[in-house]
């Protein structure tokens, strides 16, 4: 299991855009699809990586519960499924089937997206406020595979409070998140992630 931190992309950055499809809809999504109401939660993800799979139940759970306060989420996956076919969009169908994910999980073929995003690891967290400026980005919580530390989503629940509030979450208090890297296709990855 790789160990790769979030690049902590720089508080304040506007939501790159994008148009992505959906496998589990056949639907093309848009970052103005997404967006609107007080935050946006971008997460960066795949089907196999076990420090996603380690807390994508409660990542669910967290975002459901607060949609209904302002939340809107997306999670993408930039994954080379030629080289690791468990992130195909196929696979991608059956994990949203089966978790019922409560937001659009999208298929970035290109890599195109996370290199905007500079987007390292799985999972990869980027919350955005009301004005599409980047407010957190971060870990769930201090969970990890194999650590044996209760997942609470703490850090997430936080940033989600502190931006539906209007209120500013302090650099000091956002730690990277962690996880496998993203599988970058052949002479793909981004000059950030070397």
């Amino acid at each position: 299991m790789s160990r790769t931190e979030s690049t902590m992309l720089a508080l304040g950055t506007a939501a790159p855009d994008f148009s992505l499809p959906e496998p589990a809809t056949g639907k093309t999504i848009s970052l103005s699809d997404v967006a609107g109401n007080k935050a946006l939660l971008v997460t960066f993800m795949c089907n196999h990586c076990p420090y996603v799979l380690h807390l994508h139940q409660q990542l669910n759970d967290l975002i459901a519960e607060y949609q209904p306060k302002g939340l809107n989420a997306v999670a993408i996956n930039a994954n080379d499924v030629e080289n690791y076919p468990a992130d195909s969009p196929d696979k991608m169908v059956t994990l949203s089937k089966e978790m019922n994910y409560c937001f659009p999980y999208l298929f970035d073929e290109d890599q195109s997206v996370a290199k905007a995003y500079k987007a390292a690891c799985t999972p990869d967290f980027f919350l955005f406020d009301s004005d599409l400026k980047l407010a957190y980005r971060g870990q769930f919580d201090s969970s990890r595979p194999g650590n044996n530390t209760a997942i609470t989503g703490s850090d997430m629940r936080a940033a989600f409070n502190a931006v539906l509030s209007g209120n500013t979450i302090m650099e000091s208090s956002q730690h990277p998140s962690m996880g496998c890297n993203i599988k970058w296709k052949a002479d793909n990855a981004p000059d950030y992630f070397a």
